[in-house]
């Protein structure tokens, strides 16, 4: 039977046909409906973890238990996961264990645009790439089998085209059954200096093993047409230039390392032309180009952001490489930009940051937005969980006490505590903000262990962020609710004023997850007095018609904030039409 699946859902029915019995990850887009899908069934054990790190580390236990496991996480992730999967290059598994690395070329939705395949090349692992749904179906299989066989983790690296689009998928593998069996070996999984220098001389092996293999892996292949230019492409690029050059030859890569090396020398060989077509990084040109072969590629296709058709036609057509052109119409959208939803528990913190001309160090999540106008208060935003440790730094320079980081509840759950020991253990007085809004509402609304859900929707304990601070050891620690500003601004001043420490939980649901009881706001047209003070807050459901303030009563979630700066008391519950305000 086939369906059409997104790539992620793709991937989560693969690791189920394939035995996957453990599941672990961080959500991050564009990989976060991994998971989500594979909780679905009840015999896999899947679950968030606090960052991707611990996330690898519950994969690798269930794989030295002898379960077949999958990690999930985006591609900054991997970098926080980059410690223990080097090692586990040199352990190598018990059961099959798979990584999934979602990369995220033009950034829709990250800090960062990096090109993850250098991963597999620095750790010493096999890595494998999808071109569309039914191959990363297809692909999960071969990479646990993969992993059994050369006994080593095996990267599956993704893009968020692959991630989010749709193709048909064979459904009807049936489930691989494995019963889990594990026997002691500390020479295998001991990783001390003694241990680790012979499982070097293996990992070198392996490599030389499965570059062996990937000259005859099914997912390398060759697809002959006109001979006058061979393209050579992976993952989404495939896709690209089937579609560009219909007529063309190709050499479809989906073992990405150890690359193929007698095959791409055949292919050069037999075409008058190699162009090599990859998104981000020249990854396969410059090995090609390393074995002294001649390609071309990076002189033509773009090394920024996603690659499509277009681009890619219009790279090649100015070196007359002529591709036919189809006639197709598209209609120009109307630009969004990005802000917090109506009645955000965030926004009241953010006005009063920025009223107060506070230095804001900021860290990921939706809140990042804060930065925009006419908000505008937010300094600086690195990785998740810098915001702390950059707020201490900038103290440690400047010796200022008016600096805060802000962190959501997830972020500060996923590497938040380490940064805030530090403040404590260091005695600098900086103000730490989590803004608890009791979900990952970034990525979706997903749980974590401050939020008492647990991925496949089981009750658990809540972390308690007011008791854990103080466990840390920091005395000054206020909870307050974000839309009282008064209560805002006095929290922030008695912070900022301690000389050591001091954390504030700004404590209010994300309203995706729990809808407002109160009705919306209405703009009186008697009393508003045009002076534009309630616009500040930047809250889409206010805008300007003549002369006054509007509120969309459709959107509007009656936080009341806006009312609490509206001087002339224009700002009132809902009652009955104003059509003096235009209600």
């Amino acid at each position: 039977m086939k369906v059409l699946l997104t790539g992620n859902e793709a991937i989560a029915h693969g690791a189920y046909a394939a035995g996957v019995t453990v599941a672990c990850g961080y959500p991050g887009t564009p990989s976060t409906e991994i998971l989500e899908s594979l909780a679905k069934y009840e015999d896999v054990d899947a679950s968030w973890a606090p960052n991707e790190k611990v996330a690898l580390e519950v994969g690798i236990g269930a794989s030295l238990a002898g379960a077949r496991a999958l990690v999930t996480m985006k591609h900054v992730g991997l970098n926080v996961a980059a410690d223990p999967l080097f090692t586990l290059a040199y352990t190598g598994v018990n059961g099959g264990i798979v990584v999934i690395t979602a990369d995220d070329p033009g950034m829709h939705s990250s800090q960062n645009e990096q090109d993850n395949r250098h991963y597999a090349k620095a750790a010493k692992i096999p890595m494998l790439e999808p071109s569309d749904s039914s191959e990363a179906a297809w692909l999960i299989e071969k990479a646990f089998t993969i992993s059994e066989r050369f006994d080593t983790p095996v990267l599956l690296r993704t893009t968020t085209r692959v991630n989010h689009s749709k193709s048909l998928v064979d459904a009807s593998d049936e489930r691989v059954q494995k019963e889990p069996s594990y026997e002691k070996d500390p020479q295998k999984y001991v990783m001390v200096p003694a241990h680790a220098q012979k499982r070097r001389e293996v990992v070198e092996s392996r490599m030389a093993a499965l570059a062996d293999y990937a000259e005859e892996f099914p997912g390398n292949r060759v697809e002959w047409g006109d001979r006058q230019i061979g393209f050579i492409t992976s993952g989404i690029s495939y896709q690209y230039v089937r579609e560009t050059f219909p007529e063309a030859s190709v050499l479809k890569i989906a073992m990405i390392n150890p690359l193929p090396k007698r095959m791409i020398t055949d292919f050069i060989d037999h075409v008058e032309r190699a162009i090599v077509v990859e998104e981000l990084d020249p990854y396969i040109e410059d090995q090609i180009r390393g074995w002294g072969l001649t390609v071309e590629g990076r002189n033509y296709i773009p090394g920024i952001g996603e690659l499509n058709t277009e681009i890619i036609r219009e790279a090649l057509n100015e070196e007359e490489i002529e591709a036919p052109v189809e006639d197709v119409k598209t209609e120009e959208m109307p630009q969004r930009p990005p802000m917090l939803c109506p009645g955000c528990p965030h926004r009241g913190v953010f006005y009063t940051l920025s009223r107060m001309k506070l230095i804001v160090n900021g860290d990921i999540g939706c809140y990042t937005l804060g930065v925009m106008p006419p908000l505008n208060a937010m300094d600086s935003c690195i990785c998740m969980g810098a915001s702390i440790g950059n707020a201490e730094g900038m103290h440690k320079a400047t010796g200022r006490k008016d600096i805060v980081a802000v962190i959501g509840d997830s972020t500060f759950v996923h590497s938040g505590i380490t940064p805030l020991i530090n403040t404590f253990y260091n005695q600098d007085p900086t103000t730490t903000i989590i803004l608890d809004n009791r979900t990952t509402a970034m990525t979706g609304r997903q749980g974590h262990a401050g939020t008492g859900v647990k991925l496949q929707g089981e009750n658990t304990k809540p972390l308690d962020f007011e008791q854990l601070t103080r466990a840390i050891g920091i005395e000054s620690v206020q909870v307050i609710d974000p839309y009282e500003l008064k209560e805002v601004r006095q929290a922030l001043e008695e912070a900022i004023a301690q000389d050591e420490p001091s954390v504030i939980i700004s404590q209010r649901p994300c309203l995706l997850v729990e809808r407002s009881k109160n009705g919306p706001l209405m703009v009186t047209a008697d009393n508003c007095i045009g002076c534009k003070v309630c616009l500040r807050l930047g809250c889409p459901s206010i805008s300007w018609k003549d002369e006054r303030a509007v509120i969309d009563t459709a959107s509007c979630v009656g936080c009341g904030v806006c009312a609490q700066l509206c001087k002339s008391d224009a700002i009132v519950e809902y009652t009955q039409p104003d059509k003096g305000a235009g209600i």
